[in-house]
C-alpha cells in the first residue's frame, strides 16, 4: 500500500510534466513556422547563380580601401562604417533581392540583418566574401 501511495503521485507528475513539455514544444515549433528567414547565407557559387537568375542589386559593404582591391562587376558600394550606413541602404530597392557582401563575412552579415529589419525581403549574404570569391577564381572590376 506504501508503494501505490508513492507510485501514484510519482505518476501524475511525470504526466503534468509531460503534458507540459508538449505544449511548449508544439509553441515553440508554431513560433518557428511563422518566423521565415529572409536572409540566406550562401557559398560562392550559389550566390553568383542566384544572381543570374534573379537579377537584383548587388551590394559592396567594404571600405573605400578594400574597393581598391576589386568590387563584384555592378556592386553598389556602401561602406558599412559610415555613420549613415542605414539611410544609405534606404535608397534602395526593398522589392528587388539584394546580394551582400564584404572581406569575409562578418561585416556583410550585420548588414544583411540591417538590411531584413529596414524590410528588405530576398537578402543574400556571400559566406567568406569576396576573400572566397577570389578564391573560387571569380572575376572581380577595378
Amino acid at each position: 500500500m506504501k508503494k501505490l501511495l508513492f507510485i501514484i503521485p510519482l505518476g501524475l507528475s511525470v504526466l503534468a510534466i509531460g503534458c507540459t513539455t508538449n505544449t511548449d514544444t508544439n509553441t515553440t515549433e508554431a513560433t518557428v513556422e511563422q518566423q521565415e528567414p529572409s536572409i540566406i547565407d550562401v557559398n560562392v557559387n550559389d550566390f553568383e547563380e542566384s544572381m543570374h537568375v534573379e537579377a537584383g542589386q548587388v551590394l559592396d559593404v567594404r571600405t573605400p580601401e578594400e574597393w581598391a582591391g576589386g568590387t563584384i562587376k555592378g556592386a553598389i558600394k556602401m561602406n558599412f562604417y559610415d555613420a549613415d550606413f542605414a539611410e544609405q541602404i534606404n535608397k534602395l530597392d526593398k522589392n528587388k533581392p539584394i546580394y551582400v557582401y564584404c572581406k569575409a563575412g562578418g561585416r556583410s552579415a550585420k548588414a544583411a540583418d540591417q538590411l531584413n529589419k529596414a524590410g528588405f525581403k530576398n537578402v543574400f549574404n556571400l559566406l567568406g566574401g569576396i576573400t572566397a570569391w577570389n578564391s573560387a577564381g571569380k572575376e572581380t572590376v577595378k
